[in-house]
């Protein structure tokens, strides 16, 4: 019954809002001149505009990322000025132009820090290591690395760096070019961060917002986006920025839960903003803004799709569905998960039979196999295959099955060759067919966690530290090697693995650690 009464969500007119103003702006460029006083400063634009500021002295204002004092602007130097909608300063933040350096930095040449240049074709992952978004080319959580070491009982990972100084949070990384990005947190600030890919360095931070605080941890819990030469974040309050990729310049920013009317969920916003063409698309869970599309050059509104009953945001990432020439966003809410027509916004289509009323988290999965939709969630609850069909613009979803064995929290799941693979609580790795909802094996060896694909592959992280490689088979069960993480925080191990560029990158809070799973 309860996903009967779901699908009635298709049954309704959807109102698609005008633009809408942001609550704040931002201007980014270089210092100009800087007035005898320390108090008037010229930024000049990328485009070449001229703008003219009196900074108070009792506003916030960060050189680097660290707290700082006007008279130690210099001219040359980045700075981006945020204003109310009023117009007044807010907050002002300035970085070097030159990329920091540490005492004990190893010189290097100057082309291994360059991110690649030009322009990406949307919603695809394009780059050589193929991972510019939270779990990969078309989120469908499957690294196209080739190559990878195939036995770590003979052939152990090797660690070849780590990075510290990220702070706290659940953040998993992106990757383009030489450079990671991942979220954390400095001081009472969230932070988004750029690392070497070689050598572990951080390149560049800049702020995101205030930290989220929670007793389950603190700090930001979604994946930097990557779009080219910018990429965009989404820190736990609601918090989204546009940034570069090449030193963090902020392009504009705006809190999602502000301007649409939504309220935080207990543990904060988690999702990773999705970018499909000129729109980027996250689900801020507010007043007839339950998904919104914005024009990911200025962040303003294209359509906001209004659900009955205004669920809640749920801590899952949006995925793209084409069905029958439809193509839509599907995301989890508090309430349930659901299909939103890309072009206007308007819900075509709903179901609860997977969902739980405390937290849906797990990103859904597409099965082209039979144009179905699988979701599940933990509490108890499961997991729910829906076939879709459409006809005239309109899209149904029926029930294909629902099965007890993937109470998957929020660890992800993959599906390859009609097999789905996750964790379902209390921690049994899982596998089950795709066509007629069978499980087909399961153990409980490894525990609870996250994983993702690789190779033929699943790298399957434990919540509490260690990492084993599984052999992707339908039939069986076949570990090939497990690795303890050394220097495990005090908290679960969270953030999904992602293995690119020959490399597995494993965040834990303040530390990022790279292995090399190619071997020599």
């Amino acid at each position: 019954m309860r996903s009967i009464r779901f699908l009635s969500l298709v049954v309704f007119f959807v109102s698609v809002a005008g633009m809408s103003q942001a609550d704040a702006a931002i201007f980014s460029g270089i210092i100009k001149s800087i007035s005898e006083n320390q108090k008037q400063v010229v930024i000049t634009s990328a485009q070449g505009k001229e703008k003219s500021f009196s900074i108070p002295d009792s506003i916030p204002t960060t050189i680097n990322s660290k707290p700082a004092k006007i008279d130690q602007l210099k001219v040359g130097q980045r700075a981006t000025v945020f204003t109310s909608a009023s117009g007044a300063i807010t907050r002002f933040s300035v970085r070097d132009a030159a990329e920091p350096k540490s005492s004990d930095k190893v010189s290097r040449p100057k082309k291994e820090m360059k991110t690649k240049k030009g322009p990406e074709p949307a919603s695809e992952d394009t780059v050589s290591q193929g991972w510019t978004q939270f779990r990969g080319p078309g989120r469908a959580n499957i690294s196209t690395e080739t190559g990878l070491l195939k036995d770590w009982n003979q052939s152990p990972p090797k660690l070849l760096w780590t990075a510290r100084g990220l702070g706290e949070g659940y953040s998993s990384v992106s990757l383009s070019g030489n450079l990671l990005f991942t979220m954390g947190t400095k001081g009472n600030e969230e932070v988004v961060i750029a690392i070497d890919v070689n050598t572990g360095e951080i390149v560049w931070t800049q702020t995101n917002g205030s930290v989220f605080k929670d007793g389950q941890g603190n700090g930001p819990r979604s994946t930097p986006t990557v779009d080219g030469e910018v990429l965009y974040a989404l820190g736990a309050n609601g918090d989204l920025s546009c940034m570069t990729t090449r030193d963090g310049s902020v392009e504009w920013t705006k809190n999602i839960l502000k301007e649409f009317g939504g309220s935080n969920i207990v543990w904060g916003i988690s999702e990773s903003p999705l970018i499909d063409g000129e729109k980027l698309i996250c689900s801020p869970g507010g007043q007839g803004a339950t998904m919104v599309a914005l024009k990911k050059q200025d962040g303003s509104a294209i359509w906001k799709a209004a659900v009955p009953g205004n669920p809640k945001a749920a801590y899952s990432s949006a995925i793209i569905v084409n069905v029958g020439g439809v193509k839509q966003y599907v995301n989890l809410t508090h309430a349930g998960i659901m299909g939103v027509e890309a072009q206007t916004g308007t819900p075509l289509w709903g179901n609860d039979r997977a969902a739980n009323k405390t937290a849906n988290c797990s990103a859904p999965i597409f099965y082209a196999g039979n144009n179905s939709v699988f979701y599940a969630s933990g509490y108890g609850t499961g997991g729910a295959l829906l076939r879709l069909t459409s006809a005239q613009n309109r899209v149904s979803a029926q029930l294909g099955f629902f099965t007890p064995d993937m109470k998957n929290h929020h660890g992800g799941m993959v599906e390859v060759d009609g097999f789905l693979y996750g964790s379902s609580d209390p921690g049994v790795l899982t596998c089950i067919n795709l066509t007629n909802g069978q499980t087909v094996w399961q153990n409980r060896s490894v525990g609870k966690g996250a994983l993702t694909c690789a190779d033929g592959h699943i790298y399957m992280r434990s919540e509490s530290g260690p990492l084993a490689l599984v052999e992707i088979n339908p039939k069986a069960y076949v570990e090939k090697g497990r690795f303890d993480q050394p220097q495990r925080s005090g908290k679960p191990a969270w953030p999904h693995p992602v293995v690119a560029d020959g490399k597995l990158f494993l965040r834990d809070q303040d530390l990022l650690l790279c292995y090399d799973v190619r071997g020599k």
